[in-house]
């Protein structure tokens, strides 16, 4: 077993020395969406709540999380992240901490003003294949950041032999009301992507893991920072599957109390859409290490499944083949800020 520092990469063995069948075989795939609605809230200032979509068959590869901002900025994403029942976390030891998962979470945080209009609507992007019939969460964590417009990054690696499907983010506590997860996006362990500090860039095929990135407005020395990487089960043969990364950028938002929708596609050629991911930052993600935006109350708003004009799909959609960033700024301009999507295709034999 090989581990790196908090905040880098956790990388786990439990694959290693399991014989593979030499045959490969073409990998045929189904996903439908999955989402119960809004959940109204957080009602009162540095809360949060806790809202669920479950896979009534299948398994999760991915999730989302839409939120209602009303009229003003504290309404913010504090975590996008599988869960073993629809209401436990992930947040204890890390490494492989659940099997065959079938739920996921989307929790929203209020920052120091709460609005009757917040709300916050989980999605489960629920994955059916011929040839991945298991699949296996990683995660890894982070105390940080424990200062101001700093970063906290941190990188959950999938075992050796298994292929990543999809990813999330959390952070806590929620009662530091300007400490929210900004990104979450798939990369590579490789000194390519500085072990998960650059991002997959456009066009990629097979990451490995899945980078969490949390952002403060203050200092709190309790910060934590969760990334949770969808792997395929151990012992399956993955030789023959292919997933493509799709990643855009735009600039902005740059000026206070606004947002931002950044959407890309999975074209047919690339297979199905089985998950996404989101960042707000400070650009050129797929080529440099990740940096924070202009803001410190810069905040993620939605990463989900959308039609090509960014609006969310509906529960049992299963044509979905796009996905879509919501970024915000706080109350004050950012400059040099920039928004991120990406998509994540697994080739279809059908």
């Amino acid at each position: 077993m090989r581990v790196r520092t908090a905040g880098t990469v956790l990388v786990l063995g439990a694959a290693l020395g399991v014989a593979f069948p030499t045959a490969a075989y073409a990998n045929t795939v189904a996903v439908t969406v999955k989402s119960p609605g809004a959940t109204s809230g957080p009602a009162t200032a540095n809360s949060e709540i806790s809202t669920h979509a479950d896979c009534g068959s299948g398994l999760i590869s991915g999730g989302g999380i839409n939120q209602a901002t009303g009229t003003g900025n504290g309404n913010h994403v504090m975590g996008t992240s599988p869960s073993s029942n629809g209401t436990a976390e992930y947040t204890g030891s890390t490494g492989v901490v659940g099997t065959d998962v079938t739920h996921w979470l989307g929790i929203g945080g209020s920052g120091g003003q709460a609005e009757s209009a917040f709300s916050t609507t989980p999605y489960a992007v629920c994955f059916t294949s011929n040839l991945i019939s298991h699949t296996q969460v990683v995660m890894n964590k982070t105390n940080a950041p424990t200062a101001a417009t700093t970063v906290g990054r941190v990188t959950a690696t999938c075992p050796a032999n298994t292929i990543l499907l999809g990813g999330g983010a959390r952070t806590t506590p929620a009662s530091v009301g300007d400490f929210k997860p900004i990104a979450s996006f798939p990369t590579f362990n490789n000194s390519a992507h500085d072990f998960g500090l650059k991002a997959a860039a456009d066009g990629e095929t097979n990451p490995d893991s899945w980078t969490a990135v949390g952002w403060a407005n203050g200092t709190n020395s309790t910060n934590e920072t969760y990334a949770y990487a969808i792997c395929s089960g151990s012992g399956i043969n993955i030789s023959g599957v292919t997933v493509k990364v799709r990643y855009s950028e735009a600039s902005g938002p740059t000026t206070g109390s606004t947002g931002k929708k950044v959407t890309v596609n999975c074209p047919s050629t690339d297979g199905k859409l089985i998950s996404g991911g989101a960042a707000i930052s400070g650009g050129s993600v797929t080529t440099t290490d990740f940096t924070g935006p202009g803001s410190g109350g810069d905040h993620l708003n939605g990463s989900f499944p959308s039609d090509a004009s960014g609006n969310p799909v509906s529960d049992g959609t299963t044509t979905a083949a796009y996905w879509t960033a919501f970024t915000h700024t706080g109350g004050m301009s950012s400059p040099s800020t920039y928004s991120e999507a990406w998509a994540l295709c697994a080739d279809d034999g059908v």
